[in-house]
């Protein structure tokens, strides 16, 4: 269309040069310069806009995660897995929170100072926590130390404690030093009677435990940890060291405990576990149990959390070879009714629903299309309203020229002709300039070309026939040539 209006306007009078081509092709030309720039510009805008939304998307983010007490096991499998997301280069990072306990790392969470926590489910679980991970389970581990050798006869004659309900009054001694083995030991003996306020509560460090058998301060034992853990191994090996093999106390209402405890469930301790000949425990032993959780907070968005528990799964086999209780992490519950509600990122994840990208964003994209649809339309009304004038104008220009063919056809001077020759000239160059500026489309650039074409055939044609009429004398020579009676 381009080449057929440059054809077009370059057919112009055939005594002269020809000012109107040139014109016309460099119009055009810079007319797709233009919008060449403007659609490079178009689309180099959108792929920016999408690239930018990729990074900010994908690039990484750190979750601050609580965790306590320090040189604890739990610190070590969250310092494990914070090496193990930064090595594999992970969408999401952790950043320990260093907490004096379960309890710390719940108020952490609370507070809005840490994103993740690790918190007992067996405490106050803060409102805004939501599930991603079960981190272990720890077991409840009663058992009541045999005599030490060298105490007397008199001692050694006491009863024996073989069942719970005998712990009435004797002197227990819990193993760590946090409350809420406290609180555990206090559960359990309330479901057999036993008042707590009777019973003497001596909590011991690890290191502690030995001397505490041998000279005789407790006459009884809790520990509360996973079943392989190495501080329950160590205490029963140190009551057996002082006293013989120990009596494990089962807790038979376990099942009891958990209907009136949601927190606690029904378990056992398998026979044998803590090792030694015999094995210890001969049998297997009833007792309740609990979860340490991986919690977030309610507020973190549900495709973070579904990055975070799946790096967590994917990368459990590799920390397991480093540091085994990392193989004790399990998927949350998502059950409606579950003690700790699940967060909806983790669910998705554990339910095979997690989104991928497109998924995520899609909505957002076609909304953005829409949108940039709908700016571009609007865009283009507002740039043709604020050409009204210029197009009302250039039509104005166009009927004036149709009428010019008319008047060149009539006219008898040169002049006059030129003087339209002129004007039709600046009328030209207003309709490039409009057609330049978009006010008007190539159609009726067209229309404009063929109306000028026919005006430069009326101004020819009449000059031609004004040059072949005969010239009429001068009015001075009349007169004279009457005046002398000729």
């Amino acid at each position: 269309m381009g080449s057929s209006l440059e054809r077009l306007f370059s057919r112009q009078i055939v005594d002269g040069p020809d000012p109107v081509g040139p014109t016309v092709q460099s119009v055009s030309r810079s007319r797709r310069q233009k919008a060449a720039f403007v659609v490079l510009a178009a689309v180099l805008a959108v792929v920016g806009a999408v690239a930018g939304a990729y990074y900010f998307a994908m690039r990484p983010e750190t979750l601050r995660i609580a965790v306590g007490p320090q040189n604890s096991d739990d610190v070590r499998v969250v310092q494990a897995l914070t090496q193990a997301f930064a090595r594999d280069h992970n969408s999401v990072r952790l950043r320990p929170v260093l907490t004096d306990g379960a309890l710390g790392s719940a108020t952490a969470l609370a507070d809005g100072k840490a994103d993740l926590a690790v918190i007992r489910g067996d405490l106050e679980v803060p409102k805004n926590a939501q599930a991603v991970a079960v981190l272990r389970k720890n077991v409840a581990v009663l058992w009541v130390p045999a005599k030490p050798k060298s105490a007397s006869k008199a001692k050694k004659a006491a009863a024996k404690i073989s069942k719970i309900a005998q712990l009435d009054g004797k002197r227990i001694g819990i193993i760590g030093r946090t409350q809420a083995n406290v609180n555990l030991l206090k559960v359990v003996l309330q479901q057999y009677g036993v008042d707590p306020a009777k019973v003497d509560i001596v909590q011991f460090s690890t290191s502690e435990v030995a001397e505490a058998i041998k000279d005789q301060k407790v006459d009884a034992f809790l520990a509360a940890g996973p079943v392989n853990s190495k501080i329950t191994a160590d205490a029963i090996a140190a009551s057996i060291r002082e006293g013989g093999a120990p009596t494990f106390l089962p807790i038979d209402s376990a099942e009891a405990i958990a209907q009136n405890h949601p927190m606690y469930e029904a378990a056992e301790i398998p026979a044998g576990v803590f090792g030694g000949a015999p094995a210890r425990p001969e049998d297997e032993v009833k007792t309740i149990s609990f979860a340490h959780h991986i919690v977030a907070r309610k507020g973190l968005p549900d495709p973070t959390v579904s990055a975070f528990t799946r790096q967590l799964f994917a990368i459990r086999q590799t920390v397991m070879n480093e540091f085994p209780l990392a193989a004790k992490i399990e998927t949350p519950d998502t059950d409606k009714d579950a003690a700790i509600p699940v967060h909806p990122g983790a669910a998705a994840y554990v339910d095979g629903e997690e989104k991928t990208f497109l998924d995520r964003y899609s909505d957002y994209i076609w909304w953005s299309l829409m949108g940039a649809s709908a700016l571009g339309s609007i865009g283009a009304w507002f740039a043709g309203y604020l050409r009204k004038d210029e197009r009302t104008n250039n039509s104005w220009l166009r009927e004036r020229l149709l009428d010019m063919i008319a008047m060149a056809r009539k006219s008898d001077s040169t002049d006059e002709l030129d003087a339209m020759q002129a004007e039709a000239d600046n009328i030209l160059r207003d309709t490039l300039t409009c057609f330049e500026n978009g006010a008007i489309e190539e159609g009726t650039l067209t229309a404009f070309n063929i109306a000028l074409e026919q005006f430069h055939n009326a101004v020819a044609d009449r000059k031609a026939l004004l040059a072949l009429a005969p010239q009429s004398p001068p009015r001075a020579n009349v007169q004279l040539l009457a005046g002398s009676g000729l």
